[in-house]
């Protein structure tokens, strides 16, 4: 979405979230056990891929061989960057990726140009870029999930 105004433009964007190879996110259900709970939390599970490491033996299965015979990867680390225990923590990932474009900022040459500003926000990330012109423009990263195969997603910013 977006909106302009005399001197701004406000730009909100959806990103979606995917979990790491070889992991799947899942929601904590309400007390029907079919809706996902109000504060619903995010759960990072590490998935079982025995069948295709029988079927294609291109993968070892993470879940069910001791952590010496496997490969390191980079999904470990992210892991331990954004979650909080087993769960997704929405304020450490909001964090990290505010740190991610102030770095990438740096390296464009727009940067000479204009300004650009994060503003407070933890469950978000929110940036304001401010050309010599005057000119804001804002810009707010909402973070959300698919639920399942049915095209719906759930925001992550409550």
């Amino acid at each position: 979405a977006w909106r302009v105004h005399e001197n701004s433009i406000a730009y909100c964007l959806l990103v979606f979230l995917w979990p790491p190879p070889r992991h799947s996110f899942s929601l904590e259900l309400d007390t029907t056990g079919r809706l996902p709970a109000r504060h619903s939390r995010t759960r990072v599970v590490l998935e079982c891929m025995c069948s295709r490491e029988q079927l294609l033996g291109d993968i070892l299965c993470s879940l069910h061989h001791p952590d010496n015979k496997l490969p390191r990867d980079q999904s470990s680390s992210l892991l331990r960057t954004l979650c909080t225990g087993f769960y997704l923590d929405v304020e450490k990932t909001s964090g990290w990726v505010q740190k991610l474009v102030r770095s990438a900022w740096l390296l464009l040459p727009q940067s000479h140009h204009c300004q650009l500003t994060v503003l407070r926000s933890s469950r978000t990330c929110r940036f304001q870029l401010t050309a010599t012109s005057k000119m804001n423009i804002c810009t707010e990263m909402i973070f959300a999930m698919q639920q399942g195969s049915s095209g719906a997603y759930l925001s992550l910013e409550s």
